[in-house]
């Protein structure tokens, strides 16, 4: 890849991942504490499960980035699935943004000249590329399962984050005549 197209991925990635963000941020702002905490079954996380989680993968992740194993001797995953006595939803969320911050910091200074690093996750080599949208993905996943959390407990209440229903049509004729 040439360094032009390695600075559109990375540039694309880190728009993705605000884009993910804000998606994440904007699902919690619609519940309550008591939602934040709530799940839906014994098995089920919570919201605050999966915050707390991603928090602790970025911190492992974006901690060394180019230089240590993404996988931190000091993490404990499965604690990250375990609520703390005590936890607030400000404490869990003050880890959320740190680790968003990290990770951030670590993208954006990234040169097409760091692509030929290879870095390690739990002993496997991935190029930059693949460690990147091994991230992009997981990512994803989660802030999927935090949207349709915060969904299902705001009910009626809910705010869309996207197109609503029935609004489709309407919204590609406005972008199709803004970008024309």
């Amino acid at each position: 890849m040439s360094d032009t197209h390695l600075r559109h991925y990375l540039d694309n990635a880190v728009k993705n991942f605000r884009q993910l963000k804000s998606q994440a941020d904007r699902a919690m702002a619609q519940i309550n504490d008591d939602a934040f905490f709530a799940t839906l079954d014994g098995e089920a996380n919570s919201i605050a499960h999966l915050v707390k989680h991603m928090a602790g993968n970025s911190r492992s992740r974006w901690t060394d980035f180019l230089t240590s194993d993404g996988e931190k001797p000091d993490r404990y995953r499965d604690q990250e699935f375990i609520m703390d006595a005590g936890a607030t939803r400000s404490q869990i969320l003050e880890q959320w943004e740190a680790g968003w911050q990290l990770m951030f910091n670590t993208l954006e200074p990234l040169e097409p000249s760091d692509f030929d690093t290879q870095v390690v996750i739990r002993s496997e080599p991935h190029t930059i590329i693949q460690a990147i949208n091994r991230q992009l993905t997981h990512y994803g996943y989660h802030i999927g399962q935090i949207v349709l959390l915060a969904k299902h407990h705001a009910g009626p209440d809910w705010k869309t984050l996207s197109v609503a229903r029935g609004q489709s049509e309407a919204f590609n004729k406005k972008m199709f005549a803004r970008n024309k």
